[in-house]
């Protein structure tokens, strides 16, 4: 199983969520440079899919769009992705996610209730779900497979202006590690990494100064992540190699938060 996942030129099928943009879309074009073929899944991949998979190194990718609050939608994107990949999946990347600021002494109940609504929906049942579809398609193969969830440091330090975005990340922790249990004997790997603030479209208004300043010198390092930094984690945990790996949390949050 671990060298078919690993050989050269092998071609893995790949599903990466929210991947039209940001984090997502440097983890598709991470597993296309590397010969891959990716299925991006991403509800605002634009009206012509075509055109954002042509930037993406090597032929064979694909893009299927769906709301993942739909189950019903998020089953049949899953099965037309897993269908124009060759009938697998090898590895799934569960990235998509929603940031909005709903803090509680500031908004109102219909707002609270409606960004809790939306941020687990997403978050974490969105991801659920599409984890529970890949799997029908990664356990019937003898190579297994990989899942790799994109979480936060959120999860652990707190979320006092996104509350339910950080409880949304420590349930998918917490759903990850459920998972690395249930699924090693499919020799499925499943591995979360849980990145700070990373300079993407979504954060873009928070890095402004002077709040960015502040939060550029979370870390000792003086800046945030590059989507680029957060992709190469992932593509190493979706390797071989990274069996071992399964039920981990990796911290990429430049020392900006340290946990025991």
């Amino acid at each position: 199983m671990g060298a078919q996942l690993n050989e050269p030129n092998r071609g893995r099928a790949v599903l990466v969520t929210g991947a039209a943009r940001g984090i997502g879309w440097a983890i598709a074009q991470r597993f296309a440079a590397a010969g891959d073929r990716v299925a991006i899944l991403d509800l605002m991949a634009g009206e012509d899919p075509e055109e954002l998979v042509a930037w993406l190194d090597g032929t064979g990718h694909v893009v299927v769009q769906a709301d993942l609050t739909d189950g019903e939608a998020v089953l049949a994107a899953v099965d037309s992705a897993a269908a124009q990949l060759g009938g697998r999946l090898d590895i799934l990347v569960n990235n998509a996610g929603i940031f909005t600021a709903h803090p509680v002494t500031e908004v109102d109940y219909a707002t609270w209730q409606e960004q809790w609504r939306a941020t687990l929906g997403v978050n974490l049942v969105g991801a659920a779900n599409v984890t529970w579809c890949a799997i029908r398609h990664m356990k019937e193969q003898a190579r297994g497979g990989r899942i790799i969830n994109i979480s936060s440091r959120g999860a652990f330090r707190g979320e006092p202006d996104v509350p339910a975005y950080g409880a949304s990340k420590a349930g998918l922790n917490s759903l990850t590690q459920s998972l690395a249990l249930a699924l090693a004997p499919y020799r499925i790997a499943v591995s979360a990494v849980a990145p700070g603030f990373v300079a993407t479209d979504m954060t873009t208004d928070w890095l402004k100064p002077p709040g960015g300043d502040e939060i550029r010198a979370q870390s000792p390092f003086g800046r945030v992540a590059e989507p680029d930094e957060i992709a190469a984690a992932v593509f190493y945990l979706a390797s071989a190699q990274a069996e071992w790996a399964s039920g981990a949390i990796l911290d990429l949050n430049g020392a900006s938060y340290l946990r025991s």
